[in-house]
């Protein structure tokens, strides 16, 4: 279960907070003036009579048998800032970036002002203390590690893992990020694709025959791929057809309907006896070691234990660089050396994670060419042992294909699929790409769900794929 997925929802605001603020309070030994919605102080007792108010020395009441926690007041905030924010966030429209503007309002740097405000967050959504203290400490880490301390530096990254704990990468404000992210990745591909139907568009009166071929070349240009592409011209014919016009208008929404119905994911069975075991598999040089390190990142930030095993013990140096990833985003790591039988770590991995309590395993696999024979009999060697040590793993196959090799990712897709069969597609250096096409071809082609898109270099860069915003963002 992720680190706060009982969290679907932030809070009833009129309730939830007010019981969160005077918990808080309690807790810290700090008191505010009352907010809307909480009791009110009792009177004060009237002052005593004149002649016997001379000072006199009162006994200090005996301490409770068990005092409550009292936290040292470690932030220069003086402590009517909780009731500000509480009010605040009462007003605030119900979104994680408003909320999040309005916990780092006042704050410019990291330190104790930030971090108390970050626990009151968690407190008003009745998040154990614990995992609160580990969400802490892990962005604490992450800044000193990279030497960043003022709010903007962080506040993106800050987001994205309140994000990702909290399950809220759905929301329509995260969404609405992932669309501008996804728009700009795919601006090289913009201009081989949408210019030219522009061009397409203003140019033909009707979408006549002239119009189709004119279409099929474009599609081609763009690395679809000739039979992707009259799978797809032919799509597009059917919904003009239903339509019943030919105005070239209402292309650009039969297009983008089109895409959408490509990319709509198959329902699917996701729950697995744990641990889930994750076989990752790619050529060389398409961006499988930091990949990998980017799932861990995003699966520990949902609060479960990870584990990565090094597969590929024949490149040089590829055991070394996929534990200094690990280290760097906290995963546990498992290796056996250069050279080792790589199904060997494989089931090895698989035993270690039971006996340890990993929730998952991304086992790395060499970077084979996809013409090697004798390597691919290697991956169904790991997939065969994988179900001995542990039923149904690997539980996923997942390839990894850099966007920017253009009709070569779809050789590739074709032989790992031949091979060990592909559950999922992991498409790599979108945002330096006019060869964007190939998205659309693989899906046209394969039917394999791609879940995941690189946009950058950054852990926050590898995104979650969706069909309708690819469309809208490559049709934009």
């Amino acid at each position: 279960m992720g680190l706060f997925s009982k969290i679907k929802k932030f809070w009833d605001v009129d309730s939830k907070l007010d019981e969160a603020v005077a918990r808080y309070q309690a807790e810290t030994g700090q008191a505010t003036s009352p907010a809307p919605g909480l009791a009110p102080a009792p009177e004060p007792a009237p002052p005593p009579p004149a002649e016997v108010a001379a000072p006199v020395r009162v006994e200090a009441p005996a301490a409770p048998a068990t005092p409550p926690p009292v936290r040292p007041a470690t932030s220069e905030i003086a402590p009517e800032w909780q009731t500000s924010l509480l009010l605040a966030l009462r007003e605030a429209e119900p979104k994680l970036s408003v909320w999040l503007s309005l916990i780092l309002a006042g704050v410019d740097k990291a330190g104790p002002a930030l971090w108390e405000r970050l626990e009151f967050l968690f407190t008003a959504l009745e998040v154990p203390a614990a995992e609160a203290q580990e969400f802490i400490a892990r962005f604490r880490k992450w800044l000193a590690d990279m030497e960043y301390s003022s709010v903007p530096e962080f506040r993106s990254e800050l987001q994205y893992r309140l994000a990702l704990a909290l399950e809220l990468e759905d929301e329509e404000d995260e969404r609405s990020r992932l669309l501008l992210k996804l728009s700009a990745g795919l601006e090289k591909t913009r201009e081989t694709i949408t210019r030219r139907i522009e061009g397409l568009l203003s140019s033909h009166a009707a979408m006549d025959e002239g119009f189709w071929q004119e279409l099929e070349e474009i599609l081609i240009m763009a690395d679809v791929g000739f039979e992707p592409a009259m799978k797809l011209v032919n799509a597009l014919k059917d919904r003009v057809r239903k339509s019943g016009s030919k105005d070239p208008a209402q292309f650009k929404e039969l297009l983008k309907a089109e895409l959408e119905e490509i990319f709509k994911p198959a329902k699917r069975i996701t729950a697995v006896n744990p641990p889930e075991v994750v076989m990752m598999i790619g050529v060389n040089g398409v961006g499988k070691t930091t990949t990998i390190a980017k799932l861990a990142y995003r699966a520990m930030m949902q609060g479960r234990k990870v584990l990565i095993a090094a597969g590929d013990t024949f490149r040089a140096a590829a055991i070394e660089q996929l534990e200094i990833w690990a280290r760097r985003v906290g995963a546990g790591f498992f290796a056996k050396g250069e050279n080792a039988d790589p199904a060997a770590v494989a089931f090895e991995a698989i035993d270690k994670a039971i006996a340890e309590g990993y929730d998952l395993v991304l086992l790395d696999t060499a970077g084979r060419l996809q013409t090697k024979v004798n390597l691919m009999e290697e991956l169904k060697k790991i997939e065969r042992v994988c179900g001995k040590k542990h039923a149904g793993a690997p539980h996923r196959s997942i390839l990894v294909v850099d966007a920017t090799t253009g009709q070569n990712a779809m050789s590739q897709t074709k032989i790992f699929n031949e091979a060990v069969g592909v559950d999922e597609i992991i498409l790599t250096k979108l945002d330096g790409t006019s060869k964007g096409g190939i998205v659309v071809a693989i899906a046209i082609e394969f039917g394999i769900p791609i879940t995941f898109v690189g946009l950058g270099e950054k852990m926050e860069d590898l995104r979650p794929f969706n069909g309708k915003d690819f469309a809208q963002a490559l049709l934009s």
